[in-house]
């Protein structure tokens, strides 16, 4: 049996030394270097600065609606591309089917101007 090597610890100390540099100081650095919300603000001219807080509420309002919706698709056993279809689907028809009846609404009117306008002479 030939003779067991023995154990390189200086290059299992760098490895180790290392390993935690990389795995402390690159998430440290990262957080170190990315600017806070405030600091990104600062910086904004004052024209979009002005325009993002307007658009804020609605912004948010139309990512609550996403997520609502989201919800609503995940209790579904199906996809959830398959339930937004058939929701688009289902949009689209009452769409079309309340642009019909808004059609006949306004023949019905104006044909009953028409008899109006008739009787009236």
């Amino acid at each position: 049996m030939p003779p067991k090597k023995p154990v390189n610890w200086g290059l299992w100390i760098k490895v180790l030394v290392g390993g935690a540099i990389i795995s402390v100081g690159g998430p440290a650095l990262t957080y170190w270097v990315v600017p806070t919300e405030e600091e990104l603000r600062s910086r904004y001219n004052p024209e979009l600065l002005k325009r993002s807080l307007e658009g804020r509420e609605e912004r948010q309002q139309e990512f609550n609606d996403f997520v609502t919706k989201l919800k609503e698709y995940s209790k579904s056993d199906k996809p959830i591309w398959a339930v937004i279809k058939e929701d688009e689907e289902r949009r689209k028809k009452a769409e079309l089917e309340a642009n019909r009846l808004q059609k006949q609404e306004a023949v019905a009117r104006r044909e009953e101007m028409r008899r109006e306008a008739g009787l009236g002479k």
